[in-house]
């Protein structure tokens, strides 16, 4: 550690140095959202929440903008793996994908199990996504104990198991999805793969486009995140 840092500061690097910094946060942060949520507080803090920002609500930019980048994050670790690594085989790269075939199929096959008619019947989709932020902050807290395995595995089984449920929602559930804001997305998607063969380096272009396809993404009714995947 440097030590001409000043010494208050020390104490917070040493502890997000720890392998479990980010769980010990996300469930702090958890406990302190349940409170506000069950307290005088919640109307002032939803309030806050649906404040523009940008011309956009604030949760959106926290659900669209934030998850985005870390789904984008952690495609790239999930691409690193699949070229030399944990899922570069075929068998190994299957393993994840059929579990999270399985695990959006199961919950709502018993979903639909105990609603088959009604108007509940129609939220057989609710419980097929996989909440890939909390899955990999509780397994953090078990640091190196954890194998390296394990976590490439659960964030490969996260991934197709979010996008999968984000395609159901896409399909059964948007009312109105935008073809045109669509097909933009796509073509800043095809124009960063076009940049990547024609090896160009600068990071500003990449920027420039994958913040216009999250955009497009966004105006199209698809759920954006989905762009920091494909990014």
């Amino acid at each position: 550690m440097n030590p001409k840092l000043p010494p208050m500061i020390r104490p917070f690097l040493r502890f997000f140095q720890m392998e479990a910094a980010s769980g010990i946060v996300l469930l702090f942060c958890t406990m302190i959202a349940l409170w506000i949520a069950n307290s005088q507080l919640h109307a002032p803090y939803k309030a806050l929440l649906e404040e523009k920002f940008l011309f956009l609500p604030l949760h959106l930019w926290i659900n669209d903008g934030l998850m985005a980048i870390f789904f984008f994050v952690v495609g790239m670790e999930i691409k690193r793996e699949l070229a030399r690594g944990e899922l570069s085989s075929p068998k190994q790269a299957a393993l994840p994908l059929l579990a999270a075939l399985g695990g959006m199929v199961v919950p709502a096959a018993i979903y639909f199990f105990f609603n088959p008619v009604g108007t509940d019947s129609r939220g057989w989709g609710i419980p097929m996504a996989t909440d890939i932020a909390f899955a990999v902050g509780v397994l953090s807290l078990f640091g190196s104990r954890v194998p390296f395995s394990l976590k490439v595995f659960l964030l490969a089984l996260a991934i197709v198991d979010d996008l999968g449920a984000v395609l159901v929602i896409a399909l059964f559930y948007t009312s109105e999805i935008s073809g045109a804001a669509l097909g933009a997305s796509i073509i800043f998607l095809v124009s960063i793969i076009l940049l990547q063969y024609a090896g160009i380096r600068s990071k500003i272009h990449y920027v420039i486009l994958g913040a216009l396809s999250w955009a497009a993404m966004l105006k199209s009714g698809v759920h954006a995140t989905i762009a920091g995947v494909l990014i």
